[in-house]
C-alpha cells in the first residue's frame, strides 16, 4: 500500500477532532454514544477509503482510551464501521451505502463483537446482543450528522474538489 501523505493528515486531523470532542458523548446503557466518532468515520470512509479510515478509528479509539475518555468497546465498532463505510462506497460510489455500511458496520457487527471484548478483556457480564441497540443509537445519530454535513458539501460542488484534492477519494 502506497501512503498517500494528504489522506495521511487529514485521517490525523479526523482523529484529533473526535478526540477532542470526545467530552461530548451520551451514556446509553453500558456504552457511551459518541456520535462525533461515527461522523468521523464516515467521512474518512467516503474520502480517504477503508484502509485509512480504520487507522483513523484505531488512533482515535486508542487515544480515548489512554486519556480516559473511552472504553475498549469502542474499538471493535468504529474499525469495522469505518472499513465497511469505506469499502461500501469505493465499490458503489453511492453515499447511501457509504452509510449503510457505518451503521451495519459498527451498530450490528461492532455490537455484536463487544461481547467477546467485555466479557474476556473487560470482565464483565453481558449477553451476546446487549451492545446492538446503543451502539445502533450512537451510529445512526452520528451518520445522519455526517449525512446532512456531506450533502451540504454535495450541494456546494466541494465533494468533487475534495475528492480530487486527497487524489480520487469521492466521487
Amino acid at each position: 500500500m502506497k501512503i498517500n501523505t494528504k489522506k495521511l493528515a487529514a485521517s490525523g486531523m479526523l482523529a484529533a477532532l473526535a478526540v477532542s470532542l470526545s467530552g461530548f458523548a451520551i451514556p446509553i446503557g453500558a456504552s457511551k454514544c459518541f456520535l462525533v466518532q461515527h461522523l468521523c468515520n464516515v467521512i474518512a470512509g467516503v474520502f480517504l477509503g477503508p484502509a485509512y479510515g480504520v487507522g483513523m478509528a484505531f488512533c482515535t479509539s486508542f487515544v480515548r482510551n489512554m486519556l480516559g475518555t473511552g472504553s475498549l468497546l469502542a474499538f471493535p465498532g468504529s474499525m469495522i464501521g469505518a472499513y465497511l463505510c469505506g469499502l461500501f462506497y469505493r465499490q458503489t460510489g453511492r453515499l447511501s451505502m457509504a452509510y449503510a455500511g457505518e451503521v451495519f458496520g459498527t451498530g450490528i457487527l461492532g455490537g455484536i463483537l463487544c461481547y467477546p471484548v467485555a466479557t474476556m478483556l473487560m470482565g464483565r457480564e453481558a449477553a451476546l446482543f446487549a451492545y446492538v441497540v446503543p451502539f445502533l443509537v450512537s451510529t445512526a445519530g452520528g451518520t445522519a450528522l455526517a449525512a446532512v454535513l456531506i450533502g451540504a458539501l454535495h450541494r456546494a460542488g466541494a465533494m468533487n474538489y475534495l475528492g480530487h484534492l486527497l487524489e480520487g477519494g469521492a466521487k
